[in-house]
């Protein structure tokens, strides 16, 4: 176990990515709740002694509670001013929403009512009763205890579990990502975006995570939890909506997203929340992005000093300049085929294929041969599996900061969502095009075209870094041979 404070400065490796992005927050002064962290040592001596924790641990964790308690100003297990927690995983390597979760922990009739007093809100008290009794049974699989201790140590155990859930797994083994690491678990004082009308969540990316432009890009829900924009289950308010509810909030957020940024010279994904008028952020991470936003912000980050030729390099692989240089559709035949649903772009690309609505079928057919688009009322990490083996993912509700919208982009599998109830679905059985540049769905097979990569202005400068940095004034090797001996000279060092 170990305190999350200013002056931290403890591996990634040993405190997971969510507490060491705490830790690196609070040293630069930004505003993050109080929490501790029990390490992925934890995780692995749990598993090696047959899913059972540490004799030492329960003490530890109570002493942690008790500062935390101290930090907060509120009293875990006590009906005066009651102190709830979240517990989250994070391994050292970020794995979007693949391990679980669990929020509002430590509710109990006495609480809630204790809430409702407190705040004068009793709606309030009973919607975060009944958010932590759904998640805690969902994730945990049982019924909460009434005792908030039996509640944590529950959590903790399912948290641990969760490194080796199907979903997990399968991420990883996508990922190219050893099973051999293991993920800490952060324990977190709550800050309530369902407060009151002051409230709120959200996503932010301090680049578009889509086209890369050099503009912050992010959704935000009123009156809401973290769990109800990242699950993709709430279609949640553009940024600008938050700029024009509570700007001074929204200006704060811009100052703190930048100074992440220039300190982590990346691009930074970063989920935070309003309670009250009050801003605290909660993770702040390198974000997953597209192909296209990769290429635009690695020499963009060149251009403004940021990160050498080299490091730019680093951040742009083969995979990426193949995405790039996929087909696109022909302008006519879209013109002449009217889309049949149609949301908003999570990840850009073309894809042909069968719809389907089931993760597991999707894996099937694949497995066959088959060209899919896995279909889903709402996108859902569960179905990671399912959205690897499919050619595109479509959703009828989500945003696109959700957590399988940015496991898509990852992936670079073109993804739609937020589509509307009964659209997508409904199209079960039926061969589809799915434009996710324009966030369109049309039935069928319609015609693409290559695209120049000489109109490319990022692709013809990271050829002539690529070209310079090998020696090779070869015009016969193109672009994806000198990324991918790049590559393979990186990885014989």
């Amino acid at each position: 176990m170990q305190p999350l404070h200013v002056h931290g400065d403890l591996p990634r490796e040993l405190i997971g990515g969510k507490a060491w992005s705490i830790q690196r927050m609070l040293s630069l002064g930004i505003p993050v709740p109080p929490a501790f962290v029990l390490t992925t040592d934890v995780c692995r001596e749990y598993h090696r002694a047959g899913r059972n924790l540490p004799v030492e641990l329960d003490a530890e964790v109570r002493s942690a509670m008790a500062e935390l308690e101290r930090r907060s100003g509120r009293a875990f297990r006590q009906a005066t001013k009651p102190l709830l927690v979240s517990v989250r995983s994070g391994a050292a390597i970020s794995m979007p929403g693949m391990m679980d979760t669990v929020l509002n922990l430590g509710m109990t009739p006495a609480v809630e009512a204790a809430l409702a007093e407190e705040t004068k809100d009793a709606g309030y008290a009973a919607d975060t009763h009944h958010r932590f009794r759904e998640q805690f049974e969902k994730v945990v699989g049982t019924t909460p205890p009434d005792d908030p201790w039996a509640q944590l140590d529950l959590a903790i155990r399912a948290v641990l579990d969760s490194w080796h859930s199907k979903r997990a797994v399968t991420y990883r083994q996508s990922r190219g990502i050893s099973d051999e690491g293991a993920t800490a678990v952060t324990i977190q004082a709550m800050v309530f975006g369902n407060l009151d009308d002051q409230s709120g969540t959200g996503v932010l990316f301090t680049q578009n995570p889509l086209t890369g432009a050099a503009e912050p890009y992010g959704e935000w829900l009123p009156r809401g939890q973290g769990e109800d924009v990242v699950s993709g289950r709430a279609d949640a308010l553009h940024l600008a909506d938050l700029a024009e509810q509570m700007p001074a909030v929204h200006r704060e957020l811009l100052a703190a997203a930048a100074t992440l940024e220039r300190d982590g010279r990346d691009v930074q994904d970063i989920e935070f929340t309003v309670q009250s008028g009050t801003l605290w952020l909660l993770q702040a991470r390198p974000a997953k992005r597209t192909p296209r936003a990769a290429l635009r912000c690695a020499t963009r980050f060149q251009r403004n000093g940021l990160i050498s030729i080299a490091e730019a390099l680093d951040r742009i692989t083969a995979d990426h300049v193949r995405a790039l240089l996929r087909p696109q559709l022909d302008p006519g035949a879209v013109a002449e085929s009217p889309p049949v649903a149609a949301g908003k772009s999570a990840c850009p690309g073309i894809a042909t294929g069968v719809v389907v609505t089931d993760a597991d079928e999707a894996e099937q057919l694949s497995d066959e041969g088959h060209q899919v688009v896995l279909a889903r009322p709402t996108t859902d990490p569960d179905d990671v599996a399912g959205m690897a083996a499919s050619v595109a993912v479509v959703s009828e509700i989500g945003g696109s900061t959700s957590h399988a919208a940015v496991v898509c982009r990852e992936m670079a599998v073109p993804c739609v969502v937020g589509c509307g109830v009964d659209t997508v679905t409904a199209l079960a059985g039926q061969v589809v095009t799915v434009d996710a540049d324009a966030g369109t769905v049309h039935l069928g097979e319609l015609p693409v075209r290559s695209p120049d990569p000489k109109n490319d202005e990022d692709l013809n400068l990271v050829e002539r870094w690529l070209r310079d940095e090998l020696g090779e004034p070869d015009p016969a090797v193109d672009l994806v041979s000198l990324v991918t001996r790049r590559q393979d000279q990186d990885g014989a060092r």
